[in-house]
């Protein structure tokens, strides 16, 4: 079988169906509940500070490029921009037992990603170039290995002066724990998360992030120190997902960097051993065989670049005053919501705006085309429009062959004052709660919003045009989009949470959709939450460790 068939393959047999659900583990062991913090024993560990008095921007100004002045690469926004990004955002307490939550959503809060910076010297931070672990619980940075300057001038040569990287992988075991085959799925999709909230963080500070695709994964590998099989665990290796320019030049950004750099920089002296995360395992073999089957091996030219979008202007829509800090610091998934709350069909159309890279700068302007990901909507509760299944064609130039593979009978009528850009289309009126239940494992949140969503990919033609990595791609789009709507829900004054836990072929067919063309690979829920009076919010980190 070719790596494409493999990965075609494990998407198969990890569908749930409404006879079978995907194998998982059956039970919770807690006793081998993997920790959700990574330390390197042994590495220097340098703290980061925090942000002290609100002053970013407006939210809205985010995702417009222009409106955000670009600041220095210091300590103090090297901070901020991991407290915006990767950073804990609250801990949670309830009859004795505590947990943190983060910036960015994770499926089942168990965070398989693993943030890293490649930057060189930095006031306030370090004299040296150096490759660093984030440590979201300290909020700080474990010195993995230092390098000499006349390498970091060789590795970003290509990029403006106030350039850095970031790294992120995954430990696929921390959500197999509870998720078992299906979890090499969850792992992609907070990629995306991810993603998304290092762009926006970025977007923040006046900066631009760019995925480095031309690099494969043994590039990113050894930059991050991931290569060395003797300093992990055999059930809990790192597997390298990308590497990141963050840079405050506009314009076209290299997609490479240099191989005899990296090169360097990965045979020089590493500090520390990561810890050990579970006292038990087991074993998913389908993980690895679908791991190594979407490895990004092969490295494309160093002339690549990524060129700056120019979205449609949003002058004829006000910004709210609610500033970006506080919308990414509440973000927070909704455990259940209350079948009440609805938005009007304003809101309903500006957060969708807000996923449509043609509209929109960020975070869309971070990854290469092709726009592969689409929305099939089940509205509820919005003002204005009728309740019913709807689409959402994030690329017009995709709205032909989408409507030509659906349902025939189905209205294509675009709804009550939707505005032209936004490719947005009634396909039936119908009371769907029900239905959106039912595909979504019988979960109640699904219907008890003002509308839900699969997302739904264009699949088996683009894996085997672009290799079985871009399996990982797709992922990482619907983690991007869900990101963004769940900060769009927060600055509505509602609430949304991603939906994993759905039955795939159903879904498919509610909309028509047959074979491996399309497939939807996420779910997503927005609307009024249900509070829990029994948890106790504790804030992230101790005050006194943020300026008075």
């Amino acid at each position: 079988m070719t790596s494409e068939d493999i990965t075609i393959a494990y998407h198969e047999a990890t569908k749930h169906q409404l006879n079978r659900y995907a194998r998982s583990p059956g039970h919770l062991d807690w006793a081998s509940q993997p920790d959700p913090f990574r330390r390197f024993a042994g590495a220097p560990l340098v703290p980061l500070p925090l942000a002290g008095e609100d002053a970013s921007p407006p939210y809205d100004f985010l995702f417009q490029p222009g409106l955000i002045a670009s600041q220095p690469v210091t300590a103090s926004t090297i901070g901020l921009f991991f407290e915006c990004s990767l950073a804990i955002s609250a801990w949670k307490e309830y009859q004795g037992n505590r947990w943190a939550l983060r910036c960015n959503p994770s499926s089942g809060n168990l965070h398989p990603t693993e943030g890293y910076l490649i930057a060189g010297p930095i006031r306030g931070l370090n004299d040296t170039p150096a490759v660093y672990h984030y440590a979201p619980q300290e909020h700080a940075l474990e010195v993995r290995t230092s390098f000499p300057l006349e390498v970091w001038q060789a590795l970003h040569a290509a990029f403006s002066e106030h350039t850095f990287f970031v790294g992120l992988s995954s430990i696929h075991w921390r959500e197999a724990w509870k998720y078992g085959e299906r979890a090499y799925r969850y792992c992609q999709h907070d990629v995306g998360h991810a993603m998304a909230a290092i762009r926006i963080a970025a977007a923040m500070l006046g900066w631009r992030a760019v995925y480095l695709e031309a690099l494969s994964d043994d590039d990113a590998a050894a930059l991050l120190g991931l290569d060395r099989p003797n300093e992990s665990h055999a059930h809990e290796t790192e597997q390298p997902d990308m590497l990141l320019a963050i840079c405050s030049e506009k314009g076209d950004m290299p997609c490479s960097l240099p191989l005899h750099a990296i090169t360097q920089i990965s045979h020089g002296l590493w500090n520390g051993h990561p810890n050990l995360l579970s006292a038990g395992h087991i074993d998913w073999a389908i993980i690895d065989k679908v791991s190594t089957a979407c490895r990004k091996s092969e490295r494309r030219s160093a002339h690549d670049t990524r060129h700056a979008l120019n979205p449609t202007s949003e002058e004829d829509i006000p910004p709210r005053g609610i500033s970006a800090y506080r919308i990414i610091q509440q973000r927070r998934s909704a455990l259940a919501l209350d079948r009440v709350t609805g938005i009007h069909r304003d809101v309903f159309y500006r957060m969708l705006a807000r996923v449509i890279p043609a509209l929109t700068q960020s975070p869309w302007d971070m990854l290469a085309p092709p726009i592969a990901v689409h929305l099939g909507l089940f509205v509820h509760r919005v003002e204005g429009l009728p309740p019913g299944l709807y689409f959402l064609a994030r690329d017009s130039e995709k709205l032909p062959r989408l409507r030509a593979v659906m349902k025939p009978g189905f209205l294509w009528e675009k709804p009550t004052a939707c505005p032209d850009a936004l490719n947005l289309y009634l396909l039936k009126v119908a009371q769907c709660e029900r239905a959106a239940t039912t595909v979504s494992c019988g979960q109640d949140i699904a219907g008890d919003g003002a509308f839900s969503l699969g997302m739904f990919a264009e699949f088996e033609p683009l894996i085997h045009q672009h290799g079985a990595w871009f399996y990982r791609r797709l992922f990482w789009e619907t983690g991007m989009i869900g990101q963004v709507l769940y900060l769009e829900a927060e600055a509505a004054g509602i609430r949304s949470t991603g939906i994993g836990c759905f039955f795939d072929d159903p879904v498919h067919d509610l909309f028509g959709l047959n074979g491996h063309e399309f497939q939807s690979l996420y779910h997503f829920t927005v609307g009024g939450p249900v509070g829990d009076s029994r948890l106790t919010a504790l804030p992230p980190y101790p005050n006194e460790r943020r300026p008075s």
